[in-house]
């Protein structure tokens, strides 16, 4: 054996020792590389169909092709958000688990409820800002009320006669409707659902009177005549709807209500990763055919680093937690 053949198994030893004693030392950085190498899952704290979904999947299709693996949406539905919300907490901090939060999960729902089954700034790592949604106050057809005067006028000779579907209690659409009782000063029953679509089905079907749906839900059945349209919640006028004022025009003034989506993971992802997926995420917001798609829903896209979008998060939640004490708005 010549000094060559004798010495090469010795050189693939050492070489491969000093290979695991680098992944060892640096074990962030391999992460980081391999990421990601199998499909993620896009947990969606509401029913197929509605809002959140809706635009969870545009940015689900888009994330596969920045990333190059499969999207996985899971829809958990229920208690406002909060069974969708618990079950992404409980995840592996590994970036293969993301969050389609709302306004709801992430500002709402900590001064709604009693007891959280998570913490929306100590489980979840805020990523970017998906999009910015008005809320549209729609009613059946079939109701003696064609504004929001006639409602407000009609709601205060018959309290408790009207009432108002939502996607589930603590919701934004369930918020804004509290917000509207208490600003106009009239009663009206929430009925909430687990849900924007089988809240709007019900609508349709005549079974509630109003709602106060997002808008890419409640729009398309607007255009088709089969939900008569009062007033958009936000403090301008939806482009697409130049004829519908605003609540705050229509009689109830200091009314805004805007409901907003972002996207999350677990607190405590490695730094590369993170800074992988608000990239990718950042990348794919400002495609044409995902700015396209959103803007079909009536959504408009608000990306921003993670840093930025927490501190939005926490000025959102100062803000509706006094309008929650104020409306009377409570969950057990």
């Amino acid at each position: 054996m010549n000094q060559f053949s004798a010495s090469f198994p010795r050189r693939r030893l050492i070489a491969g020792a000093g290979a695991l004693a680098l992944a060892a030392v640096l074990p962030g950085a391999a992460l980081a590389q391999a990421y990601p190498s199998k499909p993620i899952t896009m947990v969606v704290p509401f029913s197929a169909g509605g809002t959140t979904d809706i635009l969870a999947r545009i940015v689900g299709k888009a994330l596969e092709g920045e990333l190059g693996q499969p999207v996985v949406i899971d829809n958990k539905a229920g208690a406002g958000g909060n069974i969708g919300a618990q079950h992404a907490a409980r995840a592996k901090a590994d970036g293969y688990t993301l969050f389609m939060g709302t306004v709801g999960t992430h500002a709402i729902n900590e001064a709604l409820y009693k007891k959280l089954p998570y913490k929306p700034l100590d489980d979840f790592q805020p990523i970017t800002r998906v999009a910015m949604v008005p809320n549209l106050l729609v009613a059946h057809p079939s109701r003696p009320y064609k504004t929001v005067k006639e409602l407000i006028e009609f709601a205060q000779k018959n309290p408790g006669k009207i009432n108002f579907a939502s996607s589930g209690s603590g919701s934004s659409i369930h918020l804004s409707g509290e917000l509207f009782k208490a600003l106009a000063k009239v009663d009206m029953v929430h009925v909430p659902y687990k849900g924007s679509a089988p809240a709007v089905a019900d609508l349709l079907g005549g079974q509630t009177d109003i709602m106060f749906d997002n808008m890419p839900s409640a729009f398309q059945h607007v255009k088709a005549g089969k939900l008569r349209a009062l007033a958009v919640t936000t403090d301008k006028r939806y482009p697409e709807l130049p004829d519908v004022p605003t609540i705050a025009e229509a009689g109830v003034p200091g009314y805004n209500a805007t409901s907003w989506f972002g996207l999350f993971t677990n607190r405590g992802v490695p730094a590369d990763v993170l800074t992988k997926l608000s990239a990718a995420v950042v990348k794919i917001l400002a495609k044409p055919e995902v700015v396209k798609q959103k803007a079909e829903q009536g959504a408009v896209a608000h990306p921003e680093k993670p840093a930025e979008f927490e501190d939005f998060i926490k000025a959102e939640a100062a803000k509706w937690g006094p309008v929650v004490k104020q409306s009377g708005a409570t969950v057990d």
